[in-house]
């Protein structure tokens, strides 16, 4: 395994003396355009001139702390004006960011940034106070780092190409997130790549994806060649109606979103749009059949020009595009500048057309690999035997072919990792974490189709001992501790036994469909105050179901994170008051919820993101 020094040395040598890294290019468009819209955000403007001023004093105050070169600085900000002057006053330092997101568990922001080995965190005054100090060595504020800057502006080292520009986490087969290092000549390429995909300079574009989903990379680094970029808040993403709204309202010209998420989308957007079509850069999982034919009458209504982009977290965001239209049946497309890919059988051979084999990529995208794991970097990052120029390319574990019209298909999982409404999870995470939960000896996670509102992902229990029963809030509470929202079991069903294989293996095809509950007991635990009987009617339409008791709890009944989005825009427009998309997962009990409630609307309920 390669040091970083060597890795460095070994990436500048591949790049040509006059590459322009994301840095250089920032400061080149902010010098040019310093009055121009850079960053938009809840009506609020911070210009290209007032960025590039603001992330130069955090640069310059990382500087002053020895920050530097292959140092990691975490992130620990919602989506506003400090996250994107600290992460580009992180990158102008020649640092690299880790993203934090703040919803995720306290225990797994602790492992990111110890594993990582950040050298401190930049983090916001009131998501500070919700944290331990134990996330790194130092925790600061965006202007308290700006502030400690001395003797002027410093000079930094020439940025190279094999430097770590960032590091994002994806989930982790063995129970425990990895770290996915990416260099700044990787997402110098992407730049490039991307330039045969969007639209004409400048554009409004708006940054809808956490911060910590790889991307995001691609929605803040439009900043690098002059978009201006509206930050989209967690309360407008989770309603498709205000989505539909902020896109009219603020003029965008070009939106990333996954499939699950513009599904919801569509019904809000108008029939008809007035000057070019909203450009849609559409991944993060596979488009189905349907969705493609929806979007391609879009495209023949000159309503929007949705791209099927196609990448893992490993090569950078992205690595194919294709147009979708009705001239096609859902596919990759074609690699992006830069970037080639192989369809290889298990001998590393490439495989004839119509034939599935593993996809590889391969080119300038590539990573460096895992952060403090060399043994699966060796497993995953192979030489690029095809092209035998010495690079590597990475094992993306998805089956493909090119199919009878030429074109790239992608075909599923060569293994337990799946993709659920755009997040990359592996199944192996998720069971870890349930076989540690109390009573429960062996967990099993599940993605079903046959879930309310689509697919859904469900965690099988086998219990240590069957008559002691089963507590399903406390599994749910304490898997929650340790896993992001969106990998919490929407439901848990618990098994005395599990149906084996004939070689002794889980038979996942036998596991049996969630029952929902009886509904005996609901005449009993009618919803009796206004805000119980409110959110009783949103249940029944966005579940489907008849009859809702009290003590029912959304997630049994067949809910899920879909359906809660649907649930909240439901809410809002309902009580015209802000609902929370959290609130349904920290209170999935209608009772409970209705009490919490009350106590926000009141002013006396704690807040949702305590630990």
């Amino acid at each position: 395994m390669t040091s970083p020094a060597e890795a460095v040395a070994a990436a500048d040598d591949t790049k040509a003396a006059g590459w322009r890294s994301a840095v250089s290019r920032f400061e080149q468009v902010a010098a040019a355009h310093p009055d121009r819209p850079a960053l938009v955000c809840d009506g609020d403007v911070l210009t290209f001139g007032e960025l590039a001023a603001r992330s130069a004093a955090v640069a310059a105050g990382l500087a002053g702390r020895g920050i530097g070169a292959e140092s990691l600085v975490g992130l620990l900000m919602p989506r506003g004006f400090d996250l994107v002057v600290g992460l580009l006053g992180t990158l102008r330092a020649g640092a690299g960011y880790l993203p934090l997101d703040p919803a995720l568990p306290i225990g797994r922001l602790r492992y990111m940034c110890e594993q990582a080995g950040t050298a401190l965190v930049l983090s916001d005054a009131a998501t500070r106070r919700r944290v331990s100090p134990a996330l790194a060595r130092q925790i600061l504020s965006v202007d308290t780092c700006a502030r400690v800057a001395t003797g002027g502006p410093s000079r930094r080292a020439a940025i190279r190409p094999g430097q770590r520009a960032y590091a994002i986490y994806t989930s982790g087969s063995t129970g425990l997130p990895k770290g996915v290092e990416v260099t700044h000549g990787s997402l110098a390429s992407l730049l490039d790549g991307l330039a045969s995909v969007t639209g004409p300079v400048p554009a409004r574009v708006g940054w809808n994806a956490s911060p910590s989903f790889d991307a995001s990379v691609q929605q803040w680094s439009r900043l690098c060649r002059g978009d201006t970029v509206v930050l989209i808040g967690d309360h407008v993403r989770s309603d498709p109606q205000a989505l539909a709204a902020l896109i009219a309202e603020e003029r965008l010209d070009e939106l990333d979103i996954t499939p699950s998420h513009v599904v919801s989308l569509l019904e809000y957007l108008p029939k008809e749009r007035g000057g070019a079509p909203l450009r849609l850069l559409v991944g993060g999982e596979a488009v189905t059949p349907a969705l493609w034919r929806r979007l391609a009458d879009q495209r023949a209504a000159g309503v929007l020009a949705p791209v099927n982009l196609y990448g893992p977290t490993e090569c950078t965001v992205d690595a194919t595009c294709a147009r979708i239209d009705h001239a096609s049946r859902p596919h990759l497309g074609d690699p992006l500048p830069g970037v080639r890919v192989h369809l290889l059988d298990e001998k590393l051979r490439p495989v004839p057309p119509e034939v599935e084999g593993e996809l590889y990529v391969a080119g300038a995208g590539v990573s460096r690999g895992y952060l403090g794991m060399p043994g699966l970097t060796a497993q995953r990052f192979v030489p690029d035997v095809v092209a035998g120029d010495g690079g590597r390319m990475y094992r993306t574990g998805d089956r493909a072919r090119i199919g009878q019209d030429g074109r790239l298909e992608f075909l599923g999982r060569c293994d337990d990792q799946v993709k659920l409404r755009g997040y990359r999870i592996e199944l192996g995470e998720v069971e870890a974490v349930l076989s540690r939960c109390p009573g429960v000896v062996q967990g099993v996670a599940l993605v079903r189709d046959d879930m309310p509102g689509g697919a859904g992902l469900v965690g099988y229990c086998r219990l240590e001992r069957a008559a002691a029963g089963f507590d399903a809030e406390e599994v749910r509470r304490v898997a929650a501790e340790h896993l992001p929202e969106y990998m919490v079991p929407a439901v848990l069903v618990a098994l005395e036994r599990f149906p084996l294989t004939r070689n002794g293996k889980v038979d996942r095809a036998a596991l049996p469909p969630p029952a929902r509950p009886e509904s005996a007991d609901r005449e009993a635990t009618a919803p009796r105050t206004p805000t119980e009987r409110l959110i009783a009617d949103a249940w029944r339409e966005v579940l489907q179901v008849e009859l809702v008791g009290a003590d029912d709890n959304f997630f049994e009944l067949g809910g899920q994170s879909l359906l809660a989005i649907r649930l909240v825009a439901h809410l809002r427009r309902q009580a015209g008051r802000a609902i929370p998309l959290v609130a349904v997962f920290k209170h999935p009990v209608l009772r409970e919820l209705a009490a919490h409630f009350d106590a926000e609307w009141s002013g006396t309920a704690p807040p949702l993101s305590e630990p």
